[in-house]
């Protein structure tokens, strides 16, 4: 096999249109809150079909806006995913909120829905059935209010979580739904592009991601009352009516400066030849690994119109495999991830919240066995068959 090395995690796909968009920003001199990130904001609404945009520091800002918005109070609980970048749960704790984890689909990795719905409807007279709600709860040393403040499913590695029955029984509650689609951008659910099915969606623009604005992330609504907060929120509290150091509520700098929104704008612009390029990438270790034994691959929901390759992730037969795998892999300088480190078994829940194994056993078993390989749209298919070669012979070895 021919050595192939400097294979990264992931690159932005980044062009000379990309290079002048940012220049003629700094050529005009205005850096934050300016042009840019109008036309960005009106052009990414447009694209998801939504009423407003409101375009932010990152995805996890525009997470925790979201929170504020759907009126969140300490103690309330939030329906959300436990196999899911941190963020998605962090943002709950930043408003003194319980992340109330329900298990995942063993095929999707995403939240299961049964279970979504079995949680909404465990609220009686007497608040949240305690069986849903962490041993803290339980133990006295968190709070709740038994009340479930929202629903935040997670759209994990680019497929949407199937989340029709849960929206129907979030409505019925009066419980509103913010989707985290900060993997899931293009993606579509039952022929719906995702981040349109709530109240509220948000969307990331890191590096890694399927487009770029180097940090960033952006809120889709249709709900006026949400965009108007989101707008105060992100500028320090500073509402539009408010003159020059007036501040109408609590804030953050959660503002998305110019040179971000500008390189944002053309990435959209961009969007489905981002898109397919990185379905093409898709494709290619499709065919080489399909049928390797002890790998399985990422499969499709029959409720996944369309699938937004985010990364990919394959499965293998147990933990101990994963690490005899990646270490093999790393001695032949191709780098890969576990994928994801269940949230719940992270240090910060299981010392406030009194987690451990066997709360969530399907988002258990994906963490232990998934592995992210190298994955992005400027891969090359010599360096997709360089990454499946050492796969295969780093299995060969272990086994």
């Amino acid at each position: 096999m021919t050595f192939m090395p400097n294979i990264p995690m992931s690159s932005p796909d980044i062009t000379d249109l990309e290079r002048e968009a940012v220049l003629d920003v700094l050529a005009g001199g205005q850096l934050s809150l300016g042009p840019a990130l109008s036309k960005f904001e009106h052009e990414f609404a447009r694209y998801i079909g939504t009423k407003h945009a409101i375009g932010v520091s990152s995805g996890t800002s525009g997470l925790h806006i979201c929170i504020i918005a759907a009126g969140c109070q300490p103690g309330d609980a939030v329906v959300t995913s436990p196999f899911s970048f941190v963020a998605s749960a962090n943002v709950i704790l930043y408003e003194r909120g319980i992340p109330l984890f329900v298990d995942v689909d063993e095929i999707t990795g995403n939240i299961d829905p049964n279970h979504v719905v079995e949680a909404i409807e465990s609220v009686n007279q007497d608040g949240i059935d305690s069986e849903f709600l962490p041993r803290s709860i339980n133990d006295g040393q968190e709070k709740s209010t038994g009340r479930i403040g929202a629903f935040l499913p997670v759209h994990a590695f680019g497929q949407p979580a199937d989340i029709e029955a849960p929206v129907e029984a979030a409505r019925k509650a009066g419980v509103a739904v913010i989707e985290d689609a900060c993997e899931a951008i293009g993606a579509f659910y039952k022929s719906r592009i995702v981040g349109g099915l709530g109240d509220a969606a948000v969307f990331a623009f890191y590096p890694n991601k399927q487009m770029t604005t180097g940090e960033g992330g952006i809120i889709v609504t249709n709900e006026d009352t949400w965009e108007t907060l989101a707008r105060s929120v992100r500028n320090q509290g500073r509402d539009v009516f408010d003159e020059w150091l007036n501040h109408s509520r609590l804030g953050y700098n959660y503002r998305i400066d110019e040179l971000s929104a500008a390189l944002g704008l053309v990435q959209l612009a961009r969007i489905e030849e981002l898109l397919q390029k990185r379905e093409q990438v898709a494709h290619w270790y499709k065919e080489r690994l399909q049928a390797v034994e002890g790998v399985v691959l990422p499969q499709i929901a029959a409720t996944t119109t369309r699938l937004s390759w985010f990364v990919y992730v394959i499965r293998l037969a147990s933990a101990d495999v994963r690490k005899k795998v990646m270490l093999g892999l790393n001695q032949r300088s191709v780098p890969s991830r576990p994928y994801f480190s269940p949230i719940h078994l992270l240090k910060p829940y299981v010392e406030r919240f009194g987690y451990k194994r066997g709360d969530f056993p399907v988002a258990e078993r994906l963490g232990d066995v998934s592995l992210a390989l190298p994955f992005s749209s400027v891969m090359t298919e010599g360096q997709v068959d360089y990454v499946c070669e050492s796969l295969k012979e780093t299995i060969q070895a272990s086994s």
